[in-house]
């Protein structure tokens, strides 16, 4: 049986069990994106929705589209693809101003009308596939439209999320009634991020939500995302000759994470101290390169979303220009372990104040653009840095430690 036609056969259940104990959720005071009441934002994380047509999609009983409708003024559509579901809606909340409640396919439905305001997904969207749903939700907003998805990071069985486009079983619990299968995408936040893009968004945030319950394995991803602006017409370019360049730079990324201990070094095989960091690889953005060279250097995983670029790093080294990209990394996960076939292991938490001799020049630049006060020797780079101020470079001079 196709994925999609399992779901559709296990919420129409579920629908009708519900309609069986007559039971409908209360409209809530205040919009909930997880199952634990408050956690998390509320509804404003959509913005301004007075007047505002939003789409709820999947919208089961009813009950959000409800609140968004009386306490924020939103014009609220709630698309149900089950039928059992649509009617639970419809029985309580049919004369609701303000609310409209619609059964069918969600792509089917937004080739047909006008393009909504902003869209939410509680947990719904992990149900259809993302190669059918993204594209049509893109075309059935406005640009720059927010779409929110309440999405499963670690499913109900605490099992982490995936980094491929594939769907996993899931059992939906319902009291004492036989357990009822779907399929779920269970995606990882950065593979979230890439349909998103690739689909023509712009991912503003993804936040991972915890039980109340630290024991509970179970974590929610909130993904606020924003519809891009058509493109304009393309403007022709020439393609770069097929011959090979002369080498002539290197481009590279180092990460600063900061913990209670200090800052997290690691030891390479030439007997310097570095910086989690390496070669940014083609195509790859240099958040992207931060997150990803985190990883397989020192096992920590974290998102595009905890790093802030500082800027960037100029210096000549035998007459190969070397431009290195700093990163501070606010929040990660996991323990640095040294990992197989990697040239910098041992990783320690070094205090600021008692920073070790033999750091590796390019980190040593690293945190002196960071912390500038920071009593580190090396050579002369010029540094452009992205935070907020004038913008304007400057030079990173060489450096003598004060005297003991």
């Amino acid at each position: 049986m196709p994925v999609e036609d399992i779901n559709t056969r296990a919420w129409k259940i579920y629908g009708q069990r519900q309609l069986a104990r007559s039971y409908t959720p209360p409209i809530p005071d205040r919009m909930s994106w997880t199952p634990w009441e408050g956690i998390g934002p509320g509804a404003e994380i959509l913005g301004d929705i007075t007047g505002r047509r939003v789409l709820d999609i999947g919208s089961g009983a009813g009950h959000h589209a409800v609140h968004l409708a009386r306490t924020h003024g939103a014009r609220v559509t709630g698309i149900e693809l089950s039928p059992t579901q649509h009617e639970r809606a419809t029985s309580t909340h049919a004369d609701i101003p303000g609310v409209e409640f619609t059964q069918g396919d969600v792509a089917e439905y937004l080739a047909e009308v006008e393009p909504f305001d902003a869209a939410y997904a509680i947990g719904t969207l992990a149900f259809i596939d993302p190669h059918r749903a993204l594209p049509a939700l893109r075309d059935g907003l406005r640009p720059g439209a927010p779409l929110i998805l309440s999405l499963l990071h670690t499913d109900l069985n605490g099992l982490g999320p995936s980094t491929q486009v594939t769907p996993r079983e899931q059992m939906i619990l319902l009291r004492d009634d036989p357990p009822l299968a779907t399929q779920m995408w269970v995606l990882a936040p950065q593979l979230w991020e890439d349909l998103l893009t690739e689909y023509g968004f712009r991912v503003e945030t993804i936040n991972l939500l915890h039980h109340p319950d630290e024991s509970a394995a179970v974590i929610q991803q909130l993904v606020r995302a924003r519809r891009l602006p058509d493109r304009p017409a393309m403007v022709s370019s020439r393609p770069r000759s097929s011959r090979p360049p002369v080498p002539h730079a290197a481009v590279g990324v180092g990460a600063i994470l900061v913990s209670k201990q200090g800052l997290l070094l690691g030891r390479h095989k030439r007997g310097t101290l570095e910086l989690p960091g390496g070669t940014v690889e083609a195509g790859e953005s240099f958040d992207a390169a931060v997150v990803r060279e985190l990883g397989e250097e020192t096992g920590l995983t974290t998102h595009t979303s905890a790093v802030t670029l500082l800027g960037t790093l100029v210096d000549h080294v035998e007459g190969v220009l070397r431009v290195t990209v700093g990163a501070l990394v606010h929040a990660w996960h996991g323990q640095p372990t040294t990992q197989p076939n990697e040239s910098v292991g041992d990783w320690d938490w070094y205090p600021l104040d008692q920073l070790p001799d033999g750091l590796f020049v390019c980190s040593a630049q690293i945190l002196t653009a960071w912390q500038p006060d920071l009593p580190i020797d090396h050579t002369p780079a010029q540094f452009t840095p992205y935070a907020v101020g004038d913008g304007a470079p400057h030079s990173l001079r060489k450096r003598t430690r004060p005297p003991a």
